[in-house]
């Protein structure tokens, strides 16, 4: 078996390669960048070697500086990771010259399956269903929005060498189509160094169904069942499961069938997904293959047992698969949630800063485990993609894997940064994903205006509402205690308050002993509540009537700001004389920012496309910020007139700095 392997990675990747390497005895070597000084793949690795600036087009993806690396430590063999150098095949030539495994498929099978036009090709040639699209290079604009019209809107851009996402923009439009080319071709360069551009029909209301293939270099295809990845937001997984609640038996064995014919066709080896898009009627059509570990292995590793990183290293060393297909099963239900550091109530645009807390749920031995990157006091950078963490719950039901998910998602503790807990928080709890109902558009349709948090039912907040109450009452015992005033302090906490919870008021009597505390309601309904909650805890996990409930709690001045389950409100707990006056308060005006465009998350001004005293109209382009590696093109939400410009191209703003003013 190899001794050493380099990682041509960073960030939960990297991490999660090194513990598979570090459980088989090989010992690991990490490149990074100086973002990436104090990374958490740095800091676990046995070596690291520094490869360059910020920038992936400086440093992860610059093969020379890799090759380096190599040379400098003696790696015998490379992980790729997914992204950067994965699906590269140059990066595979410059491996096998120097005499290097790369733990991943042979340069064939790279530049046939890695190349999403070469790729479609192949696959109409073995007869494999693909979707209707223009499978040559597009050369500009005007030859995109000619080739969206032949093909029929809405289309799908897409960079030819791209994945997770990036270089990829859905057009409906003449005008989408031209300025959609263009982000995606300029993505597509910074992000794989391959600006190559193709189109093709965007089905809509489709399902994402993906295959998992193992192949060994002695004509042995397996396939390790199929991951649902259709909860999908700007074409990037969010939430990911296995199996599929859709797919029956005798589809799974020919989408398995198909995805072995196809990968065995170009001699593949290593770990791979064929993607496809399946409609309603279980009617199933390739989308492309990508040659290299997909972000959402967890989950199938969850359901089959199997270590894939074990098994691309194996392979990679030529040694023949230990298992058959007829080995292969389906061992109850994973879900996978991707953290980001992105802020859902701004349209999910990139968060960076630091991590002033991040303290993930107990992983517990298949059945919930958090494959990350990143550590408590750790910088997000701008520089990357914003995946913090990948979330995983097991379960032997469907429904069980999904409830292990809910109590996760409410027990991770992030703070500092714009995070996506409470989007993921609810998408478990939304009728649509719990009955197994949902296509790609998702998000879509049920979230058209973004993201503006949860509306939990009354028996909900009362439920949050007893549990602050019983909070509220420990606090306030430990508060007459360290006044000292009186030895009895039990007689300082009265029974009786008012809480107030979004918009509801209730008032409570509290009665409390060893146990926990009866808290009853004005209505005469009682909720018993229990917890070894202790004031200044950020999470409280209580019992309320026999259910679990898990709250990240802050301390506000009369009660607690309260998190748990997508939901995020202030929870006061009054005395009866300090409710009666809290009512007579004014609400407080929030300041008029209509007539400005601010900046809606930390990145780079790549163009203003206005100057003083254009006329603007609504959905006309004003600006693009670049962050995380993604373009976002700010538009006008009104008809205006610009009447000062604050930015300029190559500026760094800040969130909520200001970029244009408008009469």
């Amino acid at each position: 078996m190899f001794k050493k392997i380099l990682i041509a990675n960073r960030g939960e990747i990297a991490c999660r390669v090194i513990k598979t390497a570090r459980k088989m005895g090989i010992q690991t070597v990490a490149i990074y960048s100086d973002a990436d000084k104090n990374a958490l793949h740095v800091r676990m690795a046995d070596e690291a070697v520094h490869i360059g600036p910020p920038p992936a087009n400086q440093s992860y993806i610059v093969i020379d500086k890799v090759m380096d690396a190599i040379r400098q430590t003696g790696a015998e063999a490379v992980h790729p990771g997914y992204g950067f150098l994965s699906e590269n095949s140059k990066f595979a030539e410059a491996l096998a010259a120097e005499g290097v495994a790369f733990i991943g498929p042979p340069v064939g099978a790279i530049e046939a399956m890695g190349d999403k036009i070469t790729s479609k090709k192949l696959a109409q040639e073995a007869g494999v269903s693909t979707v209707p699209g223009y499978m040559g290079l597009i050369e500009d604009a005007d030859d995109a929005v000619k080739i969206s019209n032949e093909v029929g809107y809405p289309v799908m851009i897409k960079a030819s060498a791209g994945g997770g996402g990036k270089g990829m923009r859905i057009a409906w439009s003449d005008q989408e189509a031209r300025e959609g080319f263009q982000s995606s071709k300029n993505e597509a360069a910074n992000s794989f160094g391959d600006d190559r551009i193709f189109i093709e029909k965007f089905v809509t209301q489709p399902r994402h169904i993906e295959i998992q293939v193992l192949a060994d270099s002695h004509g042995n295809t397996i396939y390790l069942n199929e991951r649902e990845c259709s909860i999908q937001r700007r074409n990037q997984k969010v939430v990911e499961e296995a199996p599929s609640p859709f797919l029956d038996e005798e589809t799974r064995q020919a989408m398995g069938k198909q995805s072995c014919d196809l990968a065995a066709a170009v001699g593949y080896t290593s770990a791979g997904t064929v993607e496809f898009i399946v409609d309603g009627d279980r009617n199933f059509y390739f989308l492309e293959m990508n040659t290299r570990l997909q972000v959402e292995h967890p989950v199938t590793e969850l359901i089959t047992g199997i270590d894939l990183v074990e098994q691309m290293i194996r392979v990679a060393y030529g040694e023949k698969l230990a298992m058959k297909q007829s080995d292969i099963g389906i061992n109850g239900w994973a879900m996978e949630s991707r953290l980001y550091a992105e802020d859902p109530y701004r349209n999910f645009l990139p968060s960076i800063g630091r991590l002033t807390r991040y303290r993930p749920p107990e992983e517990i031995e298949g059945r919930v485990r958090n494959d990350t990157g990143v550590y408590e006091g750790g910088e997000i950078s701008m520089y990357y993609d914003p995946m913090i963490a990948k979330l995983c719950t097991w379960g032997e039901t469907r429904a069980k894997a999904i409830e292990e998910m809910r109590v996760a998602l409410d027990s991770f503790e992030v703070e500092g940064i714009g995070h996506n807990l409470p989007f993921l928080s609810a998408v478990y709890d939304h009728e649509k994903f719990t009955l197994g109902n949902m296509t790609t558009a998702f998000i879509e349709e049920e979230y058209p205006d973004g993201f503006d948090g949860v509306s939990l039912d009354e028996a909900s907040l009362r439920r949050i509402g007893a549990a602050c109450s019983a909070m509220h009452r420990v606090a306030e015992i430990r508060r007459t205690r360290v006044s000292g005033r009186m030895n009895n302090h039990e007689r300082k906490v009265g029974r009786d308050w008012v809480v107030m919870v979004d918009g509801q008021t209730w008032p409570v009597t509290i009665d409390a002993d060893p146990e926990g505390s009866t808290v009853t309601f004005d209505s005469g309904e009682a909720l018993r509540v229990s917890s070894d909650w202790t004031p200044g805890d950020p999470l409280a996990v209580l019992d309320v009537d026999g259910t679990p409930l898990v709250l990240k709690v802050g301390k506000v001045t009369g009660g607690f700001r309260v998190r748990s389950r997508g939901t995020d409100t202030v929870v006061r707990v009054l005395s009866p004389r300090q409710a009666e006056l809290t009512a007579l308060m004014p609400e407080k005006v929030a300041p008029d920012t209509s007539k400005l465009l601010l900046c809606p998350m930390p990145g780079l001004i790549v163009k203003v496309d206005v100057t003083v005293g254009d006329e603007v109209q609504e959905g006309q382009a004003l600006c693009t910020v670049e962050a995380m590696k993604m373009e976002n093109i700010l538009r006008a939400e009104k008809k205006g007139v610009v009447s000062k410009v604050h930015a300029s191209a190559g500026e760094s703003l800040a969130v909520d700095d200001i970029i244009l003013e408008f009469e």
